[in-house]
This record gives structure tokens, C-alpha cells and sequence, in this order.
């Protein structure tokens, strides 16, 4: 058995993948992992240090297809992309697709990915700093939790939309910062990011709540479908997700049947007859 580490990176793997097909080893000789998993399965063959003879034409959107499968956190995270490629370059286009078991995952693994970037950009919340914290630091910082790798690709959408702004979004792995002319990725974010983006308080903070608590439709209300879109591993950090789970209660325990939230129930207003005459 071969063991690797490529340090989660999509480029590191990609070249010992290269390595590997080159010298025909199977994907059932080979596995990814941590480096004291590579002490414990590590082959005790002499391994060359030179590419092998076997060449073979891989197409441009398997690469593509599997940088993308390469963000997801999971089990044979490296492995499954190896397995794919090998059957792949050696003539089994399949293994891409999703009629097949394997591309099955693959192609699951990459929805999976896609709909984290869209979390991203549907759940981040910046919070703009004061204007006295002065030029070195961002002007908007956001602190969000992803369950894949997606910041540093899916962060670009936001460099368009904040214009020359600084800004900074910061997670329990890594963080990007955007200083007004390019973007910098840190894989290991940095501990002062991260207590930034954790402990800054929204001066507007109030204001929102009032406004997403009149909104809210308990009438609307189906629980199911709002996980799906808006999954509750999001709420502790959103401001109004504080708000949600009494909103939630409220809905259940009668107000679904007024169509309102209860602030708005109890204004004074002129109730119209449902009689007939």
C-alpha cells in the first residue's frame, strides 16, 4: 500500500495522481491521509523518483470535474478522484457520469459543493467596521462556516458587488481578504481574523430584527422547506437567527391560521364582517 498526503490541495494531488497513473498503480494500492495514517500504511517498496511509461489523454472537463469534487469534505476524499481518473484513462468514460455508481458520487459530491458556494453567498453577513478602526483593517468583516472548501473560489462573487471596499470573510479553517485590488487567500486563517470577524457588534443589528420579525408569515410557514433552503447550522450566526426558533413556536402554537406575526396581530385596526347583509 502507498500512502500520500497532499495537504488538501487539488495540486499536490494532482501531480501524485499524474505520478501514480504513470506508473500503473492501481487505486486499491494507494490512499490519502494524514501524515501518522501514511507512517501506519506506508509501502515498504522503493518508490521512483521519475515518472512512469503509461501515458494516457485525459479530457479537459474530467480535470475540471474533479478540481471541483476535490472542495468536498468527506470520506476517500482523494481516493474517489483517483479511482475516477484511473478508470477514466484507461478508456471508461462512465465513471464521470451519473448513470454510474461511482460518477453517482462524484456528480453528488460536486452538487454538494455547488450549493455550499450558493450558502456562501446567500448567508454571509458583513458588518461594516467603524470608520476609526483606520486604514489597516478591512471595512466589512463576515464570519461564516462552511461545510466544504468553497471560500477561496466561491468568495470571487463577492468582488464585483462590494466594488473598492476592503473586506474580509473569516471560517474555522481558512480566510480571504479583499484589499480593494486582489484577493488574498489564507489556508490557515489567521487567529486575529477570526477574533475580528467573531466578536465585531452590527450597530444595525435592531433595526434588522425589527424588520425580519414583521416580515415573518407564520400562514407560510413550512418548516421542511425552509431547512432545505435555509439550513439551521446557519442560524447562530445570522443575526436573525435568534429570532427564528420563537418564530417558529409562535407559528405552531396558532398563529399559522392569522397570517401574521403576532406584533402585527395586535395593532389596533377595524375588523371587517364576514356576514352576509
Amino acid at each position: 500500500m502507498i500512502s500520500l498526503e497532499c495537504d488538501n490541495l487539488f495540486s499536490t494531488w494532482r501531480e501524485q495522481a499524474r505520478w501514480l497513473l504513470s506508473h500503473q498503480v492501481d487505486p486499491s494500492q494507494v490512499s490519502w491521509g494524514a501524515t501518522e495514517v501514511a507512517d501506519l500504511f506506508a509501502t515498504d517498496q522503493a518508490i521512483p523518483d521519475t515518472p512512469g511509461p503509461f501515458q494516457a489523454r485525459i479530457p479537459k472537463a474530467l480535470i475540471d470535474l474533479l478540481a471541483s469534487a476535490a472542495c468536498y469534505h468527506g470520506d476517500q476524499r482523494w481516493s474517489l478522484l483517483y479511482e475516477v481518473l484511473w478508470r477514466v484513462s484507461h478508456g471508461d468514460r462512465t465513471a464521470m457520469l451519473a448513470g454510474d455508481k461511482l460518477g453517482s458520487e462524484l456528480q453528488r459530491r460536486i452538487k454538494q459543493v455547488s450549493r455550499e458556494a450558493h450558502h456562501l453567498h446567500a448567508f454571509v453577513r458583513f458588518i461594516a467596521l467603524p470608520p476609526e478602526a483606520g486604514p489597516q483593517l478591512p471595512e466589512y468583516v463576515a464570519w461564516h462556516e462552511p461545510a466544504h472548501d468553497i471560500l477561496h473560489s466561491a468568495s470571487q462573487h463577492f468582488i464585483g458587488r462590494m466594488g473598492r471596499h476592503r473586506w474580509m470573510i473569516a471560517t474555522p479553517l481558512d480566510g480571504v481578504y479583499y484589499d480593494g485590488e486582489q484577493l488574498i487567500h489564507q489556508r490557515r486563517c489567521p487567529e486575529a481574523w477570526q477574533q475580528l470577524a467573531q466578536n465585531i457588534d452590527d450597530p444595525h443589528s435592531a433595526m434588522w430584527l425589527t424588520y425580519y420579525s414583521h416580515i415573518f408569515n407564520p400562514a407560510r410557514l413550512n418548516p421542511k422547506v425552509m431547512e432545505g433552503h435555509f439550513p439551521s447550522r446557519f442560524w447562530k450566526n445570522l443575526p436573525e437567527g435568534k429570532l427564528i426558533p420563537g418564530l417558529i413556536t409562535e407559528a405552531r402554537t396558532g398563529k399559522q391560521k392569522d397570517g401574521q406575526a403576532s406584533l402585527i396581530g395586535a395593532k389596533p385596526g377595524k375588523r371587517i364582517s364576514s356576514g352576509q347583509g
